[in-house]
């Protein structure tokens, strides 16, 4: 550079430190120049020769900004002995002059071929990145299976429909009441990742028993990748700490913060919540998107007065957009604990308990309709079910008999409008196949003297006899302890659960089994912490050192799953049918692939003996699940109590009453509402189109590829560790700013599903998963790739011939809870032009221009760029004019997509609205919301340079 290209008060940019902002030239000396950067407050001195510095000059139509932040738009540039002088307006009519002196010292370079004249431009792979991302992003958010691509779980049909079913839903509210052991936390968590994935919610609360906290906790991180942040009494006790020591002085803490406030995903324990009403206050002032309940069976509640718990949730759904309840006996507590539940996620809907129970009538007679259908076909229906059909879809029978697939149109049709198929999701083992069998080991003992002198062996204090007497005398006298330690002898080393009913008793058979009988064994109950839980949990499922035993409480049968064991020991009975379940539920669960062993020792002559018939011979739930065990109790509940109270001994008739109770129960549930429901649950067809997808995301090489060039451009070392994997380290060049979830000593990561599941030390890499979308966000977000400037060497082109490689994205700001960019398109409109505005895109496609770029070394790039920015500006000139028509045919096939996506669901809603009370206004309202704005938005897009590729041919 000459001496007389520098001009004191002329505006310069450091390539080297373009955080310094705009720089002006204070002084001129010899061969050096020197700069001050107000916005950095630091002054820098540079060999004029080779000073790292470009020359800013705004062209006509840009924006600028003044020291004290007015802003104006160029419309003439004139150089005054070397210093610029922008003829300027702020929308008005009158030009001002603004002196490049004036020229705010912040400055952000956005548009490319500005960060390419200020010497912001990037090597070739950066803006190869730049593109790839573009394409992926575009065909990720235009995909069916968004949302259900990152999770660490197997791909169960039931669980990936009733995901992508309930989560594209605005706001959902619903029950999901599969059975125990098919996986409703996880079609929980998939239903959080999609809705949080796509922003349709920001702000969730899981309310779950005490006794589940850190499953949740754990579940959620490593299967979903979703950071709760546990809301409990030690974060209370914290902030009055804090607010203790800000009283003494230090302002710490704002006594009036809500700690349910600053987290967006909140976990917390309903037992925590009952015992402050602060943190119920707190929960409830703080509103969400959408809450989880975790065993809401518990929520007691009848017509005459509901419980605290029950008045709680209520407060809290009232204060949550969505919600989604999990039970897996939504019915076994009865039907009103049933409508309870309902009443929560629709109270407006289920109003009353009468009402409810009239329409619980029709389902039998809907479920016969519909059995027909599917059994002889649309055509041979009788005249009675035709009728019947037209009383329920009215004028719409006859345009869905005309579809393509007129049978399932019309099953389709009865599904979604009648009944609470909408509300309520539930799977059962019958119809969902993968279960172990169970195989029932019972073992009659002989009643101890020490039990009948007590008068404890009857009634149902008799199920745990051990409880009335002193623990030294039962663990002597009690065979079932003996009998435990000899049969865990002989089990070795399998692992082995047992159950019993308390707490006093697990902890008494632990310590026995410890110090008496040399097997180690942990204990697992409601007196222990969470944390000292998690560690009895953890030592059991240590396959070389751990517990061969693990002695659970009845909180053992709730939400743990151990199904690495397959022998249970039910060392008692419990009274409730619905607690038998969940505690052989805790290993009898999808994917156990062994037998499942319940050892059953009972006292002969005692309740015991009468519960172990009662559950074998009259519900047989031993050998099969058993959603019928609470309404058959209740039935025979009089006849039950005077056998086991002892007052009469006709055991064959509770036996016989109850196997035909159970029988009538399960015919109703078969006929009626459960069938409905079930082939509502899970359609596996939709389930196996979109397991299709996520799989061939999966098996495709497109996201190690890209990951690949992102870590080489963003300075991250990749090693390989074995097949499917690698080590993901910082290497020298790294960009901490670009890559987030990467920890300083490195993360080793799978590519593969099947070894995610099998390695849960490893990261399971998906296009969901933080680490890439992290890298992807942070590469359309920054300036990474928004310039670069390569070589070419092309027979047919003389050297020194200039081409610019635009790349374009239809700009139109709008919420992401929209999700606008499913329609359109992300991925860039590329155009390839060269100084005469011919277009040479489908000439030199992007992927042959890259096998043919090579970069150019920084400093020889930053000589040539002054030189070629007059036929750059005329580049990107013919590139716009190239770009514009495109736009309108993008805005318009876009408006379609948006009708033909939000136009049927809306007439679908009003139709089903008619005939199907559970569809809300509020989502009507919505979807009609959505189309407006869209519709709105999309009118007003634009079309936005992303990036430049200045190729010169050598």
């Amino acid at each position: 550079m000459d001496t007389s290209e520098f001009v004191i008060g002329q505006r310069w940019v450091s390539h080297s430190d373009t955080a310094l902002g705009l720089g002006i030239v204070t002084d001129i000396s010899g061969r050096r120049v020197t700069l001050g950067f107000p916005a950095a407050d630091e002054e820098r001195t540079y060999a004029i020769d080779n000073a790292p510095l470009s020359r800013i000059i705004y062209q006509i139509g840009e924006t600028i900004e003044t020291f004290d932040g007015e802003r104006y738009t160029v419309r003439a540039v004139e150089d005054i002995g070397g210093v610029l002088m922008y003829h300027a307006d702020d929308v008005g009519e009158n030009l001002i002059q603004v002196s490049e002196v004036k020229l705010s010292s912040s400055v952000d370079f956005s548009a490319p071929h500005q960060r390419l004249f200020a010497g912001q431009f990037d090597r070739n792979g950066a803006f190869r990145l730049r593109m790839a991302t573009a394409q992926h992003l575009d065909r990720l958010r235009a995909s069916s299976a968004q949302g259900l691509i990152g999770a660490r779980t197997q791909h169960l049909p039931h669980q990936i429909y009733i995901a992508h079913e309930v989560a594209k839903r605005y706001a959902p509210r619903v029950l999901l009441a599969d059975e125990v052991g098919l996986g409703k936390t996880i079609e929980a968590g998939l239903i959080l990742h999609y809705q949080l994935h796509t922003s349709r919610a920001r702000r969730v609360l899981i309310v779950v028993p005490d006794s589940l906290m850190h499953q949740w906790l754990v579940e959620m991180l490593r299967r979903f990748h979703l950071r709760f942040s546990i809301i409990d009494r030690s974060r209370y006790e914290a902030m009055e700490d804090l607010e203790g020591l800000s009283e003494e002085g230090d302002d710490l803490t704002d006594a009036d913060e809500n700690p349910f406030e600053s987290e967006q995903l909140a976990l917390c324990s309903l037992d925590f919540l009952m015992t402050s009403e602060q943190a119920q206050a707190d929960a409830v002032a703080a509103g969400w998107d959408l809450m989880v309940v975790d065993e809401a069976h518990h929520l007691a509640w009848s017509p005459e007065v509901a419980s605290p718990e029950y008045r709680l949730v209520e407060q809290l759904s009232d204060a949550s957009n969505g919600l989604l309840l999990l039970t897996a006996t939504p019915e076994q507590v009865g039907v009103a604990s049933h409508f309870a539940r309902l009443r929560l996620l629709d109270p407006a809907r289920f109003h009353n308990l009468e009402t409810f129970r009239e329409e619980e009538k029709q389902y039998e007679v809907i479920n016969g309709v519909v059995s027909h259908i599917r059994e002889q076909g649309i055509t041979a229906l009788s005249d009675a079910d035709r009728k019947a059909l037209k009383g329920w879809l009215g004028d719409e029978l006859e345009e869905l008999m005309a579809s393509q697939e007129p049978a399932q149109a019309v099953v389709d049709a009865l599904l979604d409008r009648h009944g609470t198929g909408r509300v309520l999701f539930r799977n059962t083992r019958a119809a969902i196949k993968g279960f172990p069998e169970r195989h029932p080991l019972p073992v009659a003992l002989p009643c101890p003297e020490l039990y009948r002198q007590e008068d404890v062996c009857q009634g149902v204090a008799g199920l745990t006899p051990e409880t009335a007497v002193d623990e030294e005398q039962w663990l002597a006298d009690d065979p079932r302890v003996a009998w435990l330690e000899k049969t865990l002898t002989g089990l070795k080393p399998a692992k082995v659960v047992v159950i019993c009913a308390h707490a006093s008793t697990a902890m008494a058979l632990e310590h026995y089994l410890q110090l008496r009988a040399g097997i180690r064994s942990a204990a697992f109950h409601e007196h222990l912490s969470l944390i000292e839980r998690d560690r009895a949990a953890a030592y059991f499922a240590d396959t070389e050192q751990g517990a061969q035993a693990l002695i659970c409480s009845e909180i053992g049968s709730e939400g743990r799953n151990f199904q690495f064991a397959h022998h249970l020991i039910l060392f008692d009975l419990p009274a409730n049918p619905d607690l038998l379940e969940q505690r052989i539920g805790r290993l009898d669960r999808i994917g156990q692939t062994d037998t499942i062993d319940i050892h059953i020792p009972y006292l002969q002559g005692t309740a015991q003996e009468v519960q172990y018939r009662w559950f074998e011979d009259g519900l047989n739930a031993f050998n099969e699940s058993c959603s019928v065990g609470v309404a058959v109790h209740d039935h025979v509940a009089a006849q039950w109590r005077a056998v086991i109270e002892g007052a009469t001994d006709d055991l064959p008739a509770l036996v016989d009453a109850s196997l035909a109770e159970a029988e009538r129960l399960r015919a109703l549930l078969r006929n009626g509402r459960d069938a409905l429901i079930e082939l509502n649950s899970c359609r596996p067809d939709v389930a196996e189109a979109l397991t299709s997808q996520i799989e061939s995301e999966e098996e495709s090489a497109q996201l190690r590829d890209y990951m690949i060039e992102a870590c080489d451009i963003l300075g991250v070392d990749v090693e390989d560790h074995s097949e499917h994997a690698d080590v993901l380290r910082p290497g020298e060049q790294y960009q901490a700013g670009h890559v987030t979830e990467l920890p300083e000593d490195g993360l080793t990561v799978t590519w593969s599903r099947q070894q995610a599941l099998e390695r849960e030390d490893m990261a399971f890499m998906s296009w969901e998963h933080p680490l890439v979308t992290g890298i992807m966000e942070s590469v359309t977000s920054s300036g990474l790739g928004k310039a670069a400037l390569a070589s070419m060497t092309v027979k047919a082109l003389p050297p020194g011939t200039l081409l610019l490689e635009a790349l374009y994205a239809v700009h139109c700001p709008a919420p992401e809870s929209l999700q606008l960019s499913r329609y359109l398109p992300v991925s860039p409109l590329r155009l390839l032009v060269d100084v005469n505005g011919r277009d040479l895109s489908a000439t030199l496609p992007h992927d042959r221009l890259n096998d043919m770029c090579s970069n150019i070394r920084r400093r020889t790039a930053q000589a040539i760029v002054p030189q070629i920015r007059p036929q750059v500006e005329t580049m990107v000139d013919h590139a716009e004019r190239l770009a514009e028509p495109h736009l309108e045919p993008l805005k318009t096939s876009a408006l379609a997509q948006v009708r033909d996506v939000f136009g049927p669901e809306i007439q679908r809603l009003e139709a089903m609205k008619k005939v199907n009370p559970t569809i809300r206004n509020d989502e009507i309202d919505f979807f009609r919301k959505q189309l407006g704005a869209a519709e709105t938005l999309l009118g007003q897009a634009s079309l936005s340079l992303e990036g430049i590729r200045v190729i010169v041919t050598a």
